[in-house]
């Protein structure tokens, strides 16, 4: 973070300083919540939680480093006191964007924001320093402890933001008002939550409803939903796709033997072709949407082609490819599942088949509400008309549907088989692996598939991984 002193940080939060000898001590190292990522110079941020309580490691941070806490109340230790964390945190990251000269950068949609978040800040790393959200901490927390983490030698601030309801993200853009707007998708992601795809677009449009009249809202060309969002700002607008309306676009797509996407990309500048280092089919429009970003901010086709044909994945279980030693391919995607993704992440699977036999490892698709059984049918169905060979459905009803799509969609689907829980996946899938399998493990985050992928790699490699 910028450097400030107890007392301008108290000023800024409207706190009160408490067991604090020198107000002018300065804050120099990164605000946190986590007390083990305390470092000299933080400040740590007591958060109460259902479990824990963070002001119970007040003096363990002081001891480990920390000028201050920012609590809720006096902890017998130097500490900001105020009425609210969580509000005092976005008070406190709004106070210092507007202080950093950085252009912000805000992304939004409902699959794809993450691997796109982290294309675009490898993409904009070659160009000038760039800060980013690690992982997918794009809520009201993690959005302003990244925010924080900028420092003025910052020239971009890449910030993911995610949305359960109508009005979050406009209060996340009032945190961090962004000058390049992105909106990737409107899906069914949360739609149990949202009640219908017209409330999630009217959610996610709320981002560029925010931008400033010198700013640009970069837009789906392919969704209509996203494409509509024109209307509803007074910034650029600049679409990317494959469609020949956009802006920046795809041509000649097509996928590598072993699963990766090439094209040739189009912006207004001139054009390059890029080959990418990421699997699926579905990374094209992520990297049209960085490439729609960076070209925005100034950086030449060239270049914007050999980033996205260098980037890797950065977060973690999204995509993350493992091949054993034994010649078994490991795909773990399990970070998060819903109807889009899953169908991309099937696509990706048959690709990277490429004549090998294939496994999809599947699991519930959380809050879908009333869409849930026909979203699940229609993937267990979508694996039969993809040749997926084997389909092992874990967990509850929802894995049944799945399975009960495969069944119905003809005769392959008797090669599904629906097991109880993780355990029971790998016992399957340890007895039936042979050389050259492709294993893809995806579902939503809460039902913790990640265990299954990791056991596999365990057990086939023996501590000889060999990660890409």
């Amino acid at each position: 973070m910028i450097a400030l002193s107890l007392a301008e940080i108290a000023a800024v939060v409207g706190g009160q300083t408490h067991d604090i000898p020198d107000p002018s001590a300065q804050v120099t190292g990164p605000v946190v919540r986590d007390s083990r990522e305390v470092v000299p110079g933080s400040l740590f941020a007591a958060f109460t939680g259902e479990r824990v309580d963070g002001h119970d490691f007040a003096r363990a941070v002081t001891d480990a480093g920390a000028v201050a806490v920012l609590a809720s109340r006096p902890v017998g230790v130097p500490a900001i006191v105020v009425d609210d964390v969580q509000t005092a945190l976005g008070a406190l990251a709004r106070h210092v964007v507007q202080r950093l000269g950085a252009t912000l950068v805000a992304l939004t949609g409902s699959a794809g924001k993450t691997s796109t978040k982290d294309l675009i800040a490898q993409v904009l790393q070659r160009h000038a320093p760039t800060v980013f959200t690690p992982g997918s901490l794009n809520n009201e927390i993690g959005l302003p402890l990244t925010a924080l983490s900028a420092t003025e030698e910052t020239k971009f601030l890449v910030l993911e933001m995610g949305a359960r309801g109508i009005g979050h993200i406009r209060y996340l853009t009032g945190l961090t008002p962004p000058k390049v707007g992105l909106v990737l998708n409107v899906g069914s992601a949360h739609i149990g939550e949202f009640g219908g795809r017209e409330q999630i677009a009217q959610a996610k449009g709320e981002l560029v409803e925010s931008l400033p009249e010198d700013g640009a809202a970069i837009l789906n060309a392919d969704d209509p939903l996203v494409r509509a969002m024109a209307t509803r700002t007074k910034a650029k607008v600049v679409l990317f796709g494959e469609s020949a309306e956009a802006d920046v676009r795809a041509e000649n797509v097509r996928l590598t033997d072993s699963g990766q996407p090439s094209f040739r990309l189009h912006t207004p500048s001139g054009a390059s072709d890029v080959t990418m280092r990421l699997y699926g089919e579905h990374h094209v429009s992520n990297a049209l949407a960085a490439a729609a970003v960076a070209h925005e901010l100034g950086m030449p086709v060239d270049e914007i082609a050999t980033a996205l044909s260098e980037a890797g994945s950065l977060s973690r279980w999204r995509m993350e490819v493992t091949e054993r030693p034994d010649g078994v391919t490991i795909v773990n995607d399990a970070y998060n599942a819903n109807p889009e993704s899953m169908r991309a992440a099937l696509r990706a699977l048959a690709a990277m088949g490429n004549g090998r036999r294939t496994w999809a490892v599947l699991g519930k698709m959380a809050e879908l509400g009333d869409e849930a059984l026909a979203e699940h049918d229609a993937v267990g169905r979508l694996a039969v008309r993809l040749n997926v060979s084997k389909l092992v459905a874990v967990g509850g009803i929802e894995a049944s549907w799945l399975q009960l799509g495969a069944y119905n969609e003809g005769s392959w689907g008797e090669e599904s088989v629906h097991v109880s829980d993780a355990q029971a996946a790998v016992d399957l899938l340890r007895s039936e692996l042979r050389p050259g399998d492709v294993v893809l493990v995806k579902a939503s985050r809460s039902i913790g598939l990640e265990s299954v992928a990791q056991a596999l790699i365990e057990n086939g490699t023996e501590g000889e991984v060999a990660a890409r």
